[in-house]
């Protein structure tokens, strides 16, 4: 497909403008996706505010997103298994394949890693993108590519519950009601938990957990969240911590809030990468602590728990903006947490 396409860039710390540049050809292994929607993840919102995460630094003009949903338009020769017109949603790393990690089948943990809006790799806040078509997956008859799109981040969801080991009959508690959190309560829930407790200090997401199927909810700026889910685990403590919020506070709470013997998992990414533990409890209760780097081998899982109706991914999503609105649409996500849950981008109207 020749011609141009329509891209959003980053110029600049909190600055966002655009660019026309030639719609990508297809490599022999890859398709050409016209993408629908891309989600807005907290990784952009971050680069977008400050210009860099860890040793990762923007230098613009740069594309942000690596949430994508679309259609395939086109397919190179070597493809087989998909076609013109198959809804698709795309996993953003291509990783060696040959390193020990991706031979071990950790493929997350690639060194050589590809990641769409991972510096200095572009991401898709734009038209189209070709991408490898074994990292597009095929989306069934009753998922829509607005839902391709959240594939992404109910992935790390599921790898955090599979971290922690989530299984039937367990009370489990989620730091956290952003987006990571509430797709990682859904995930344990999908697998089979018994219980789940949402914890936040926004009136709205644990609301929106509510909606989503939390059992209980605390809001720690209310009441003691520690006290709260001892007092609704009967007094045993929670059996898996899922902790997304990034924080101290909060992971010291799981400390305190799980029973001995128990799986923390940490997700959340805190400010300053440096968070204190009470370790002297952790080691007294035997904790396990496990953590979470994106995800490996998830997408087929998370495509069929939406199919199935196990997950309501799109449930997470409280706005809506257009490719036209790139600026309203990053600077509302920045400066408005506690309504902005998920926000998502169509690309085409």
């Amino acid at each position: 497909m020749e011609g141009m396409m329509k891209v959003a860039v980053m110029e600049g710390i909190g600055k966002m403008g655009y660019t026309q540049r030639p719609i990508p050809t297809p490599a022999d292994n890859e398709v050409l996706v016209k993408l629908d929607y891309v989600g807005i993840c907290g990784s952009d919102i971050h680069y977008y505010e400050t210009g860099a995460i860890g040793p990762y630094v923007v230098e613009p003009p740069f594309v942000l997103g690596h949430e994508p949903g679309g259609v395939v338009v086109e397919v190179g020769k070597d493809v087989k298994h998909l076609q013109v017109g198959d809804k698709v949603a795309l996993e953003p790393g291509k990783t060696c394949g040959h390193c020990e990690f991706c031979r071990e089948g950790k493929y997350n943990l690639c060194p050589d890693v590809i990641f769409f809006a991972t510096p200095p790799v572009d991401g898709v806040f734009q038209e189209y993108v070709a991408h490898e078509a074994d990292l597009c997956f095929k989306l069934p008859e009753n998922v829509d590519t607005m839902e391709g799109a959240l594939i992404e981040p109910l992935a790390v969801g599921f790898h955090a519950a599979n971290q922690g080991g989530a299984h039937a009959g367990q009370t489990v508690v989620v730091f956290g009601s952003g987006c990571i959190g509430l797709v990682s309560m859904m995930a344990a829930k999908a697998m089979g938990v018994s219980k789940t407790i949402v914890v936040d200090v926004m009136d709205k997401r644990l609301d929106k957990a509510l909606e989503l199927g939390a059992d209980y909810v605390v809001n720690g700026a209310k009441e003691d969240a520690v006290d709260k889910i001892l007092e609704l685990t009967g007094g045993k403590g929670a059996d898996l911590a899922i902790e997304t919020a990034g924080t101290e506070i909060t992971t010291n709470q799981a400390v305190h809030a799980v029973k001995k013997g128990s799986n923390i998992v940490l997700v959340g990414y805190g400010k300053t990468g440096m968070i204190n533990v009470e370790m002297s409890l952790a080691l007294d209760k035997e904790i396990t602590f496990k953590t979470v780097f994106r995800y490996r081998h998830i997408y087929p899982m998370a495509i069929d728990a939406v199919a199935s109706g196990k997950v309501n991914v799109k449930g997470i999503v409280t706005d809506i903006f257009s490719l036209d609105d790139m600026q309203n649409a990053m600077d509302k996500s920045a400066q408005d947490k506690a309504n902005v849950v998920k926000a998502v981008v169509k690309i085409h109207e």
